[in-house]
């Protein structure tokens, strides 16, 4: 049992910061007006609006005019996704969209849209036992009609970073764009545009310890989008609806800081990590670590275990005071194994004990070391309860 509760689940979401929290509060009251209106109290909100979206655009390493504000990680991915391939589709009659099965279901679903209402061919690329997207594959795989490519960055589940810089070459050689889904790595690796290479990058802002409900997509200038959510015109056209201020500072400022910061805590992560991985394996019988063992998140580790039901062994854990996930925080619940799981080639009735723990900036050693004292003996206990039921 912990001394308090642990929370161990920053890949679902994370608290927001005190600094973040104290730069939204003027923007809700006195700084309330609407960016859209002419008078003063307009005007002092647009340009907060402004300066966020330079700050956003500093980070990334690009023009603040290459910034969208979206209503989080998922309309980041839609817009994405649906508005690059149906501009490709209406300019030059391009209908196949190449992406991962290990996807969030936000890329999956949006692609699926595609398909069902837009006669698109959505083409799964194939990944290897960790999770990962051979270049090379990408590359025999792109086709003069290829209207988009999307890869995740760094996964949600299990936590691979995939090569993004190589596909992000390959694509720009055929001029095809590339997006990949940034929101579980924002808070974890450098996402500079230049760097990165990617034509579209999806950020949320509640990964970061930033607020929920606000995030980012970087459009790389030249990339042309179908605004997806039709209105009045705002964020240049291509995402209606007043703009929600006081998150967005929120997102600016929680990217910020987590940019300045990010090599000090990044050793602390990776200790952890490495901690908890070699401790798991070594203690808990038939475990499986699922992901690169290397080229994954610093603050990612997820097991598999065999003969143990995921969602049962979360609530044991929650009862004895940690805070874990079993997969996507999005599939809680869902009594039918992960498709992400499914798709490294593991067993069904494996990939449903699926355990993933996220460390943050508030996680102690402490709290690791009681952890690793529990994990074990609910392990069991959960695997004792199944051979009962038989």
């Amino acid at each position: 049992m912990a001394s308090a509760r642990v929370y161990l689940d920053y890949a679902a979401s994370t608290p927001v910061d005190e600094r973040v929290i104290q730069a939204m509060l003027p923007h809700f009251r006195p700084g309330f007006g609407n960016p859209s209106s002419i008078h003063g109290f307009g005007q002092e909100a647009q340009a907060a609006l402004e300066l966020a979206r330079t700050r956003v655009g500093a980070v990334l390493g690009c023009a603040s005019s290459e910034i969208i504000f979206t209503s989080g990680g998922t309309e980041s991915d839609n817009l994405a996704v649906r508005g690059a391939a149906l501009a490709a589709q209406a300019e030059r009659g391009a209908r196949h969209v190449l992406t991962s099965p290990v996807e969030h279901p936000a890329i999956l679903n949006a692609c699926r849209y595609l398909e069902r209402y837009h006669a698109f061919e959505i083409e799964l690329l194939p990944v290897d036992r960790f999770g990962r997207v051979d270049p090379d594959s990408v590359r025999r795989a792109l086709r003069s009609e290829t209207a988009l490519v999307s890869v995740i960055h760094g996964n949600n589940e299990i936590g691979t970073v995939n090569p993004i810089r190589e596909i992000a070459a390959i694509c720009r050689e055929r001029e095809i764009a590339l997006h990949t889904d940034a929101v579980q790595a924002a808070s974890q690796l450098d996402l500079r545009s230049d760097e990165l290479g990617a034509d579209l990058i999806s950020i949320g802002a509640h990964k970061f310890y930033g607020p929920k409900g606000v995030g980012a997509l970087f459009c790389r200038s030249g990339i042309h989008l179908v605004a997806i959510q039709p209105g009045g015109g705002q964020e240049d056209g291509r995402r209606a609806g007043t703009e929600n201020v006081p998150l967005i500072v929120g997102l600016a400022t929680a990217f910020e800081i987590t940019d300045a910061e990010r090599g000090r805590h990044e050793p602390r992560f990776l200790s952890m990590r490495r901690r908890l991985i070699e401790a798991i394996l070594a203690s808990v019988p038939g475990a499986v670590l699922t992901g690169h063992p290397e080229a994954r998140l610093p603050n990612h580790a997820s097991f598999a275990f065999d003969g143990v039901d995921g969602n049962r062994l979360l609530a044991a854990l929650d009862l004895a005071g940690f805070a874990c996930s079993s997969a996507s925080a999005c599939k809680t619940g869902d009594p039918e194994p992960s498709s992400v799981l499914l798709a490294l080639g593991l067993d069904p009735s494996l990939a449903l004990g699926s355990l993933r723990v996220t460390v943050g900036r508030p996680t102690t050693e402490a709290d690791i070391g009681e952890f690793l004292d529990v994990l074990p003996r609910l392990v069991e206990a959960q695997r004792r309860v199944a051979l009962a039921a038989g």
